[in-house]
């Protein structure tokens, strides 16, 4: 599963907590026959199945999971005898069990079920979508829902094997897991029946169904057919996730020692979806935002779709589909590698994308979450369905893909290859734990694999490397130290018990060197004096770099020479988090920065328009705005002015970001007159629906917003309503969120939780006001007082998203209230969200305590030798 990160974000579905809800083990499935009668227009379904199940040893009954079920008559048959079994559920556990006048034997038995359902709101289960002409029925089963469709074995290690059929209306037509082998007309009047192969041994979670007007683009890869289905109208913009796809399975066919393991490939783009998108079993679901026009949706919306949701997803028909974690607790096994393999066939299929870098800046995102005292290991137990659905954050994905990657640099692309391809083998159609990987991979490799996934896996946090130097005979003595690294300086400085095997590999010059840490302090040697050594070769390593004052400044002074764009983005972001622990200044940061401003990479100047939108919002006081607003035109605006504002023809969509970044950087943060104008002119065209370049339409939203009065306002209204694309939807209502206009937002918040913004986008809705300074305490203010009516419309799968949002507040008095809200009011799913929350407020209060009047000094400073005293252009 890919959740959902693009601006309009939402969190995975979230459950209802319970009890421990382990099943007994006392049956195994063998194979389930399922027919499922959806009715659209009273949103409710019936239900037959059959289940045929291994019997492990007496028992006067068999327990399932179950939720929101209505039984009609079950009847268990073994030894050529059928008995009536009594129903007992239990809501609270979400099982039903099954209660026999005669217990069953060891050996076959089978379960015949009859009963009905709701086609829920709550975009889990098998629920209700709606577009504004009709209804469909879609599922999404991950992690525990599949019991809200068909009462199962509802945990990942009982694998079985599934006959799906499913009664329609005549002109539907409905998709699974299977290619159809029958369409038979009844039962009924108007009814047609769709029978699907069976499907290979898969975990419940991995049932798909889909039911509607579906219409689909087709193509092939290695014979295997691949189709892009949608809703009337979307196939016309299906050519590129039909391309993505059929690149990555040829790559992912060539990459293992297992083709394809199925017999076709649907991925399916639904209006209602809480997460980005699902890897059911040759059956993906995703979001419509995969239906983009290569010539006009946004980069970042091309590059989301092709790596961040087809490319991991076709992963997943191997890592998750073919083998599966045993149980929740190394669901890692599944999204690390996922992510992990993702970006492989998208380097290949598009180098020009630097898609390199975005693996950089995925491993930073982990490291946010990471630093954080609260954090979790990568394996973490969990038994309920809220603890389980906490799993599902950066560090599953991120981190976890990011170790990957560093021990795959550590023992070399092909030797990991053969590891992962053996692991696959052994384990194909089964369940497999962490263990069972890293064992694999230490087998082939003949290397300590076990030792540095173990440090990684099992306990939280990541470490710093301290990087010492000094030059003795001609040769660099490089002294690594270790620790665990903390946003919070106290504890950073505390010291902890954690220590690590990193495979650490640095670089000087155009050299690199690497070495096993294993202790807490190592020496390495160079040859030659005078070049600054880099921590973090190729940024493989999931860890930070620290660094003396004159090895940063080498570093510095030959970045743009010896590092790749994506080693400078790493080094940027490790100079940052040695601000927030109070171990450079914030002049440091700045200083670098101005080194900086001429970068040719898209990456680099998009994480400084990140960085110093921070500054802006955190750490400028009113009397230093000025000051600080002439330091960035008078630094960034030469570069925007020699890019130019206006795109020239066949540039390269690294180029047309780039551009865009300096508009946001001079015009956003720096007010530039000019690049004003060309935000507000820009944005203007794009609301009429003229041509324009879609990454400086997007950096435009927020410039030509943010003093916008409600004509404006009801222009993009307007356009929000008449939005073609999704990407162009989400475009238009993030501009919604960007007003300064108290009374503005105070509508956009309105419009969250009212009948016209699907449910699945409200959080993201949230998510956008809380970020914008000038509608931070609105947003609280208004979640606060209309809590009852946000948790309705987020229908218990988003609420912890609020609490995230909540992260943005930068004082005390704002923790505490927030901290006091979320104890009062307790999202279930959220209980570490609100403790990294509450750390993450911290952590800004202490760096703004710290660095504002740093920042204050560094800017009278520049005044003083003229480096900021420049008027606008």
């Amino acid at each position: 599963m890919k959740k959902f990160i693009l601006f309009f974000t939402i969190a995975v579905v979230i459950a209802p907590t319970a009890g421990a809800q382990r099943l007994p083990e006392l049956a195994t499935p063998q194979h389930y026959q399922i027919t499922v009668t959806p009715d659209l227009d009273k949103e409710k379904f019936a239900g037959e199945e059959m289940i045929d199940i291994n019997v492990l040893k007496a028992t006067p009954s068999i327990t399932l999971n179950s939720a929101e079920i209505q039984f009609g008559e079950v009847t268990v048959t073994a030894g050529g005898q059928t008995q009536t079994a009594e129903v007992a559920p239990d809501d609270k556990k979400e099982m039903v069990t099954f209660k026999l006048a005669k217990p069953l034997e060891p050996g076959s038995a089978s379960i015949h079920i009859r009963y009905t359902g709701i086609l829920n709101g709550q975009l889990r289960g098998l629920y209700l979508s709606k577009t504004s002409t009709r209804k469909y029925a879609l599922t999404q089963l991950e992690n525990t829902d599949a019991r809200r469709m068909y009462p199962s074995f509802d945990e990942p290690n009982y694998k079985a094997t599934f006959d799906i059929a499913v009664i329609v209306d005549k002109g539907d037509t409905a998709i699974s897991n299977g290619k159809v082998i029958s369409d038979t007309p009844g039962p009924g009047e108007g009814k047609h029946t769709v029978k699907f192969a069976t499907t290979p041994k898969m975990s419940s979670y991995l049932v798909a169904l889909a039911v509607g007007d579906w219409e689909c683009l087709e193509g092939s890869a290695d014979n295997i057919p691949i189709r892009i289905c949608g809703v009337p109208g979307t196939k016309v913009n299906a050519g590129f996730a039909l391309s993505a796809a059929e690149y990555t399975l040829k790559y992912y066919d060539n990459y293992f020692g297992i083709k394809y393991p199925y017999a076709k490939l649907d991925i399916l783009g639904v209006p209602d979806f809480a997460a980005g998108a699902m890897e059911n079993t040759a059956c993906i679901i995703a979001r419509d935002l995969i239906f983009v026009d290569p010539k006009n949706s946004p980069y970042g919306i091309r590059k989301f779709v092709a790596q961040g949701l087809v490319a991991h997803e076709i992963a997943h028909q191997w890592f998750g589909d073919l083998v599966t974690m045993k149980w929740w607790d190394d669901v890692w096994l599944n999204e690390g590698f996922a992510t992990w393999m993702s970006f492989k066939p998208m380097e290949a299929w598009k180098p020009e994308w630097n898609f390199g870098s975005d693996f950089v800046g995925s491993n930073v995102g982990a490291m946010a979450t990471d630093a954080l005292s609260s954090t979790r290991a990568i394996h973490a137990h969990a038994e309920t369905p809220a603890q389980i659905e906490e799993l599902f954050d950066a560090i599953a994905y991120n981190k976890a893909a990011a170790v990957l990657r560093m021990v795959e640099g550590y023992v070399g692309e092909e030797t990991f290859r053969k590891g992962v391809n053996s692991y696959l083998t052994k384990h194909s159609y089964g369940n497999a734990t962490a263990e069972d990987f890293w064992n694999e991979i230490a087998a082939v490799s003949h290397k300590p694999v076990d030792r540095i996934m173990s440090s990684f896996i099992n306990q939280p946090g990541f470490p710093l490397v301290t990087v010492k130097t000094v030059c003795v005979s001609g040769k660099t003595k490089v002294t690594l130290t270790q620790q665990r690294f903390f946003s919070d300086r106290t504890l950073l400085e505390t010291g902890s018990k954690e220590a690590w095997s990193i495979p650490v590999c640095l670089k000087a010059g155009k050299a690199e060197k690497c070495e096993l840490l294993v202790s807490h302090e190592q020496q390495i040697e160079l040859e030659g004096c005078g070049a600054g050594v880099y921590g973090n070769a190729g940024g493989r390593g999931y860890y930070r770099s620290g660094y003396e004052s004159e090895n940063l400044r080498r570093i510095s002074a030959s970045a743009e020479r010896d590092l790749s764009p994506g080693e400078r983005y790493l080094l940027l972001d490790d100079v940052n988090f040695q601000l927030q622990v109070n171990r450079v200044s914030v002049g440091d940061v700045m200083n670098l920065a101005q080194d900086m401003k001429d970068d040719p990479s898209t990456t680099v100047i998009n994480y400084l328009a990140g960085e110093l939108q921070f500054v802006n919002d955190y750490l400028v006081t009113t009397a230093d705005r000025p000051r600080f607003e002439s330091w960035v035109r008078a630094t960034f605006g030469p570069a925007a002015e020699k890019a130019g504002w206006t795109p020239a023809a066949n540039e390269s969509d690294e180029t047309l970001s780039r551009r865009a970044d300096l508009l946001s950087i001079v015009g956003l943060i720096g007010h530039d007159p000019r690049a004003i104008q060309v935000g507000r002119e820009t944005f203007a065209k794009g609301i009429q629906g003229e041509p324009v370049d879609s990454a400086l339409l997007n950096a435009s939203v927020r410039i030509a917003v943010r003093d916008g009065d409600e004509k404006l306002y009801n222009a993009i209204l307007g356009r929000l309503g008449h939005a073609s694309r999704t990407d162009e939807y989400y475009t238009y209502g993030r501009a919604l969120c960007l007003f300064d206009d108290p009374a503005l937002l105070t509508r956009t918040l309105e419009f969250a939780v009212g009948p016209m913004m699907r449910g699945q986008d409200a959080s993201a809705v949230f998510g956008g006001v809380f970020s914008n300074p000038a509608g931070r305490q609105l947003a609280w203010d208004f979640v606060r007082q209309h809590w009852a009516e946000v948790a309705a419309k987020l229908n218990n799968y988003s609420e912890a998203g609020i609490v995230g949002n909540a992260g943005n507040f930068c004082d005390a008095t704002k923790r505490d209230e927030v901290q006091q809200f979320f104890t009062e009011h307790k999202v279930e799913a959220a209980e570490r969200t609100l403790k990294l929350t509450l750390e993450q407020i911290n952590s800004c209060i202490d760096l703004r305590a710290h660095q504002e009047p740093n920042l204050q000094t560094w800017l009278q400073n520049q005044t003083a030798s003229g480096g900021g005293a420049v008027g606008v252009h």
